[in-house]
């Protein structure tokens, strides 16, 4: 069941420090684990480019969920976000949280402001 999103922010600290994050193992292994067009263009062109195969075939064979873009859900969520006094949640971010809000995926984040998020959107963090 493909049902957690992880976010690049995740991705970069699973690969680098790997201690906080281990418990992506576990996901990996359970076959929990999607990801999407923009969190792999995040990632994969560094990939490439340091020639870091496992990784690209990893990544690569992840269960992937399209990305449909609803500009003004969008805009609502960035309005949501400016009441609640965040201000600088970038658009990739907000697409990321759409792609979960409509595909009901949990997401794993470090991004804080995804925290934050959640108090006020029905965005479901793994915790």
């Amino acid at each position: 069941m493909n049902n957690i999103l992880v976010d690049s922010s995740a991705w970069i600290e699973y690969f680098k420090t790997y201690k906080d994050y281990a418990f992506i193992d576990d996901l990996i292994d359970n076959n929990s684990i999607c990801t999407n067009d923009l969190i792999l263009t995040e990632l994969l062109p560094s990939m490439i480019h340091k020639k870091e195969k496992h990784l690209i075939v990893l990544l690569n064979s992840v269960v992937k969920y399209e990305i449909e873009i609803d500009w003004k859900e969008l805009q609502n969520i960035q309005v949501k976000n400016y009441k609640h006094g965040y201000n600088d949640i970038g658009i990739t971010d907000l697409i990321i949280a759409q792609n979960c809000l409509q595909n009901n995926l949990s997401l794993v984040a470090r991004d804080k402001h995804f925290n934050e998020m959640a108090e006020y959107l029905p965005l479901k963090m793994y915790k």
